[in-house]
């Protein structure tokens, strides 16, 4: 597989990828293909918005005088286009978002008036621009809208449309290749015979894939022979920018992914990572792609997606992230470490607290789907007592 070294720790392994990973090309999208990608351009607002002087709640609109009676001279709804000229001590019915006429300088709430026939009267006088949004007040034409850069989640996707703007430039957003290795496997629905197991990994990277915002995944299914494996390796290698395999990478005599990769001529970035869970942890390149060969074990698969798979997803992306990014959480209760393995402990955090979950065998997905946080735990013989801080990835 490449150039064989010995096992890596988690920092090498970090590194590694910190100077391999770099952005994909610009495109122009749509707007709803934009979705969850990163900008690659300034936007200049090509209007003010609102684009007139809006009404903020449903009332009247009054051309304000001395006395607190108006005559109402008819109405305006959202979308007309009528202007409606206003003297002095005359209102119009107006509706939320509408625009204002020009010749109205406040909006009165329903609540606050008493009507009989066509004559209003207000509880109290009522001051320039009271309920008014005024043309501009998020945004003036010709300012920066949003900024290079920018991740379009979905409010600045609606931003964006209600500025009338239909295509962005962003990064390509990477695609990726779910290769699932395995003759034991079955899916679930069927029948399960002695000796097979229900495939779970391809459905949960799938997953994990699309909360986080790549929702362009293929799905590829290998039989435990070499040229099999190498053949759909080297199609999903060729269709996407980020392949993850799952299962094969280890050394038994039906594991093929390391011999099909090296026989494609992936290059290896490293192979073996001083952790538990996955061990076995395989990144490679081949031209721009990236391969990632994750372990067969459930947990331990879906560890290293959130902990290396993710972040290079990420970076290419375009987004400012750091392979290794944690935060300080304060431990629940006292925890024994005594391992030769730095470890990735499945574990949910309420407020700033953390609390280790059992069940931590990376075979084991129960625990798992309680998690929302992974902490990180040294290798070494120590003890970690309830109140200490502890270094923790949010998932």
């Amino acid at each position: 597989m490449g150039s064989p070294s010995a096992m890596i720790t988690i920092e090498q392994a970090f590194s590694i990828l910190e100077g391999s990973v770099s952005t994909l090309n610009e495109i122009e999208v749509s707007l709803w293909e934009a979705r969850n990608c990163v900008l690659s351009q300034i936007i200049i607002s090509p209007i003010s918005m609102p684009p007139f002087r809006q009404s903020n709640m449903d009332g009247y609109a009054l051309s304000l005088h001395d006395s607190l009676e108006y005559c109402i001279v008819g109405e305006v709804k959202a979308g007309d286009e009528n202007i409606i000229s206003l003297q002095p001590g005359e209102a119009v019915k107006i509706f939320t978002g509408a625009a204002i006429p020009d010749s109205a300088q406040a909006v009165i709430q329903i609540e606050k008036i008493s009507l009989s026939g066509n004559k209003l009267l207000l509880d109290e006088p009522l001051f320039t621009d009271t309920n008014v949004r005024s043309m501009g007040s998020q945004i003036f034409k010709d300012d920066v809208a949003m900024s290079k850069g920018a991740f379009l989640n979905p409010a600045a996707i609606g931003f964006l449309a209600g500025l009338g703007i239909a295509s962005v430039k962003v990064i390509q957003k990477p695609t990726v290749g779910i290769v699932i290795t395995g003759n034991e496997l079955v899916s679930p629905g069927q029948t399960l015979p002695h000796g097979k197991v229900y495939e779970s990994n391809a459905l949960m990277l799938h997953s994990a894939l699309e909360n986080s915002g790549f929702d362009s995944v293929s799905l590829y299914k290998v039989r435990d022979d070499f040229e099999s494996t190498k053949t759909i390796l080297k199609k999903a290698i060729d269709e996407n920018d980020v392949v993850l395999v799952s299962g094969g990478i280890s050394v038994g005599d039906y594991d093929f992914t390391g011999r099909a990769l090296e026989d494609l001529g992936v290059e290896t970035l490293f192979y073996k990572v001083n952790q538990k869970p996955g061990k076995p942890l395989f990144a490679g390149t081949l031209s721009n792609k990236f391969i990632f060969a994750l372990p067969g074990n459930p947990a331990a698969a879906l560890t290293c997606f959130y902990v290396y798979g993710l972040p290079t997803l990420q970076k290419l992306l375009g987004l400012e992230v750091n392979y290794g990014t944690t935060v300080q959480k304060i431990l629940a209760h006292d925890y024994r470490v005594s391992n030769v393995r730095a470890q990735f402990l499945k574990a949910v955090v309420t407020d700033d607290r953390v609390t280790i979950l059992s069940h931590q065998d990376s075979s084991m997905l129960n625990s798992f789907s309680l998690a929302n946080a992974l902490v990180y735990m040294p290798n070494g013989n120590y003890q970690k007592a309830k109140g200490d801080a502890v270094a923790v990835y949010p998932i």
